[in-house]
């Protein structure tokens, strides 16, 4: 959606306020692929640019007098009405001639605008502060148009950027007479006041907005030429008159049925005339809908809710025999295979008793087994522990261990821990008997104690 018309005022995606070359934040846009192409001759080149204004919402043609040479996306100051408007290259180069020759607009015409020059900054400022006074002067023409009485719809306010002029975009049934309201325009904007009548069409373009498919209005994006729709199209297409349907965000038919009318009317074309009724012998036989992609005719018979498809050929055999005066016994309908299959919708079933009890705590039982296998599978370290104390004992009650006994070892700090070996059967002496004398307050460990116990076994 272009910057102008959506919620945030900025695109999510080339961040640069719809400048970028994609065009993709303008409307009526048309993509330039001939733009990378270089030009053999700059004097035969195309002198004549596409300027649109206010994000596409229109577009005009001016001459490029200038010696330099302008791309999409590129600001420029042209001229306008006692002033100067400011507006964004749309195309450049060959498909202006393209764009020209659809129009029907001259290229050499001497009454085309030229572009006075590159924008600047000052310009740029003027331009930024007449568009901030659109907003409140389309709130106070609607409320003086209410105050006159005129049976009017303003859609749309468009200042030209150095605020001299303003175009009233509005939308009305019948004639209206608003000479008194250009006066209140003219004293109260201190503007030169344009009222430019416009479609719903044009309306439902300018306000922009998504269509039932999802997308943006087409009328809001590429279509500019809008032609006239009736339900004929619709008819041609098989489709459900149906207004509400049918219909678009303007209220009238949607643009988009003649889209694919061309295409139906060339298939219709092998499908036979004057074949809305056949004579059988039950009765007269209408044609409801014709099958473009299937070849196909369906027909319904009076007192009966079937519906017959026939072929083409089978039609125009009996659409002769009629002309006869000979009323067919039967329509020979053929029979449609390849369709999509009939579900086949699942039967009631009685799953009332199918779950008991004992299937639950059979379930249990079983669950709490693996768990008891899981567990005897996981080493126990208490076990392990107790094993390794049962070794130590049995060493112990063996007998007095084989080493041999090479007296007191000197060498270790404490003398208790040198106590004579009396074998594994003998009683433990007790290094520890009476209390430890009380030397006064504790010092500071000074390193080894050279001082040898004299406790000795009784």
């Amino acid at each position: 959606m272009g910057c102008g018309s959506c919620g945030t005022g900025t695109p999510n995606g080339c961040k640069s306020n719809g400048g970028c070359s994609t065009g993709g934040c303008n409307r009526l846009n048309v993509h330039d692929w001939l733009r990378d192409l270089p030009m053999d001759d700059a004097a035969t080149q195309c002198k004549v640019v596409e300027v649109s204004f206010k994000q596409g919402s229109r577009k005009e043609f001016f001459k490029n007098t200038t010696l330099q040479n302008f791309e999409k996306g590129d600001y420029v100051t042209v001229e306008g009405v006692n002033g100067f408007d400011l507006g964004e290259i749309a195309l450049t180069g060959e498909l202006v001639r393209l764009q020209l020759k659809k129009r029907g607009t001259d290229e050499f015409s001497p009454e085309m605008k030229k572009i006075l020059r590159p924008s600047n900054e000052r310009d740029l400022e003027t331009y930024h502060i007449s568009k901030s006074r659109e907003a409140a002067m389309l709130a106070r023409s609607r409320a003086a148009a209410r105050d006159l009485r005129l049976e009017m719809k303003l859609s749309e306010v468009e200042l030209q950027a150095d605020g001299k002029k303003g175009t009233f975009f509005y939308t009305a049934d019948d004639r209206i007479d608003f000479r008194e309201l250009i006066r209140t325009f003219a004293g109260e904007f201190k503007v030169k006041v344009e009222m430019r009548q416009i479609g719903i069409r044009q309306e439902a373009a300018k306000v922009g907005g998504i269509g039932s498919c999802g997308r943006e209005l087409c009328c809001s994006t590429w279509l500019h030429d809008f032609k006239s729709v009736n339900t004929t199209a619709a008819r041609y297409q098989n489709l459900s008159i149906n207004q509400t349907k049918l219909s678009g965000q303007c209220g009238r038919l949607k643009c988009c049925l003649n889209f694919e009318l061309d295409t139906y009317l060339d298939a219709l074309q092998a499908f036979p005339d004057y074949a809305d009724t056949l004579q059988t012998v039950m009765g007269q036989a209408f044609l409801i809908k014709k099958d473009i992609f299937k070849n196909l005719m369906w027909y319904t018979l009076p007192n009966n809710t079937k519906h017959f498809p026939l072929t083409i050929d089978r039609v125009v055999e009996i659409k002769q025999l009629n002309k006869q005066g000979i009323a067919v016994e039967e329509l020979q309908a053929i029979e449609l295979i390849g369709g999509k299959p009939k579900e086949v919708e699942p039967s009631f079933v009685d799953v009332v008793g199918q779950i008991s009890l004992r299937t639950l705590e059979k379930n249990d039982r079983r669950r709490r087994d693996q768990q008891r296998n899981n567990n005897d599978r996981r080493p126990n370290f208490n076990d392990r522990n107790n094993d390794r104390g049962q070794d130590r004992n049995n060493n112990a009650s063996a007998g007095p261990s084989n080493r041999p006994n090479n007296g007191p070892n000197n060498n270790r700090p404490n003398s208790h821990f040198n106590r004579p070996n009396q074998g594994g059967n003998g009683p433990r002496p007790n290094i520890n008997k009476g209390p430890r004398p009380n030397n006064g307050p504790s010092r500071p460990n000074q390193g080894p104690s050279n001082a040898t116990s004299n406790n000795e076994p009784a």
